[in-house]
């Protein structure tokens, strides 16, 4: 199975560019780069039916995100908080980090 290369980390705030919950923003909870998705907080939403365990007694029907495509969603940049793409740029000491396109700010910490 081939790994796809993401512009999109954990810790991410994004912008749902498309389906149901188009133009929501929110935090990415996990990323799945074999399959090329990403899971938001608060986005794309599904109930799940669970049955009674040791751990949860009670069971029923729990709300969860869902993972979706990691193409319809777009950083958003923390310097100038508008939706980018993304560049990578290898600064002096070697080191690679995401840059935004529009203000030229770095993504990572």
């Amino acid at each position: 199975m081939e790994v796809k290369k993401m512009s999109v980390r954990r810790g991410d705030k994004v912008l749902v560019l498309s389906g149901k919950d188009k133009g929501k923003k929110g935090k990415v909870i996990a990323t799945f780069p074999r399959l090329g998705r990403v899971k938001v907080e608060g986005v794309n939403m599904i109930k799940k039916h669970a049955k009674p365990t040791r751990k949860v007694p009670q069971g029923g029907i729990r709300e969860m995100e869902a993972a979706f495509p990691a193409s319809k969603v777009m950083v958003l940049c923390p310097a100038c908080s508008k939706p980018t793409r993304v560049a990578k740029k290898v600064l002096p000491d070697e080191r690679r980090v995401r840059i935004c396109r529009k203000c030229g700010e770095s993504l990572d910490k």
